[in-house]
């Protein structure tokens, strides 16, 4: 059953495309030592056993005033990921299936907004019709940072996501590139947190008790205990920590929502400092 967050006239929901992807530990954060969480009762076997840490691949649905907004389009079908078997020339559908719950069609999106440019942020920003890729949602704006974009513009990628979810969309004259503070509906702003990406960014909402859409800014509540440490598939790992603690500071026990990505069930949690840490807030 879909879970949703209400905050004053923005409804979220979570809309999954893999509901659980394992990685070790020691993989995606090098260095990190399971034994430096040894007592915290709250991480629990959801987030992390036996040195693997369990995350979840989720697109963010939002409704506000009539508009349907989505952040983040993880996996995608069809797509050529050899490096990820699990999610390498997928026929899942999941995605549309998940908005196909909330009585939505691909054509009811009006705004499609990428944190970043990542394999798994931008998977269902496209779609293959007549062995070409086109934007999947016809009716929306894509919205991406403008640093974000002219970084991978060129660069090396190594999923091959940008020719494939990116570039069809600026060919099709649906993406719109924005700076830092850009609104992308009323009380949705847009901050630039650089770190994880160049141009990685974060959605606040000033609904009801506000909350912060956290894209990769934080992978998993295991750094929440350890905000030190930094995921491998950040491109500044100094940048990146930087960013993770002032949102950590800026969230904890003020009573706003933090909604990252790839939290497990059901995406979301209020904050709490613990020392010189943080927590979950009760």
């Amino acid at each position: 059953m879909t879970q949703r967050l209400t905050l004053g006239a923005l409804e979220v929901s979570g809309l999954t495309d893999l509901a659980r992807f394992d990685i070790p530990l020691s993989e995606i954060m090098p260095g990190a030592d399971p034994a430096a969480l040894d007592g915290i009762d709250w991480i629990g076997p959801e987030v992390l056993s036996d040195g693997i840490l369990h995350m979840a691949m989720r697109a963010w649905l939002l409704r506000l005033e009539g508009r349907v907004i989505l952040i983040d389009t993880c996996v995608g079908d069809d797509k050529d990921r050899p490096a990820r078997p699990e999610w390498h020339r997928r026929r899942s559908g999941a995605l549309i299936a998940a908005l196909a719950a909330e009585g939505l069609r691909p054509d009811d999106v009006d705004v499609v907004m990428c944190t970043h440019l990542h394999a798994d942020h931008v998977g269902w920003n496209t779609v293959r019709e007549d062995g070409r890729w086109v934007p999947t949602f016809p009716g929306a704006r894509y919205v991406c940072g403008r640093t974000e974009y002219r970084h991978w513009d060129g660069a090396a990628d190594a999923h091959g996501a940008f020719a494939d979810s990116v570039l069809p969309v600026m060919a099709a004259g649906r993406m719109d590139l924005v700076e830092d503070g850009w609104e992308l509906a009323r009380g949705l702003t847009l901050e630039t947190t650089p770190g994880h990406t160049p141009g990685h960014m974060c959605i606040h909402a000033d609904h009801g008790a506000g909350a912060v859409f956290a894209g990769d800014a934080i992978h998993s509540p295991v750094q929440l205990a350890r905000p030190d440490w930094v995921s491998a598939f950040c491109s500044d790992a100094e940048a990146a920590r930087a960013s993770r603690l002032r949102l950590l500071e800026e969230l904890a026990d003020s009573g706003r929502w933090l909604i990252p990505a790839h939290f497990p069930d059901p995406g979301w949690m209020r904050v709490a400092r613990a020392g010189r840490a943080f927590r979950p807030a009760a």
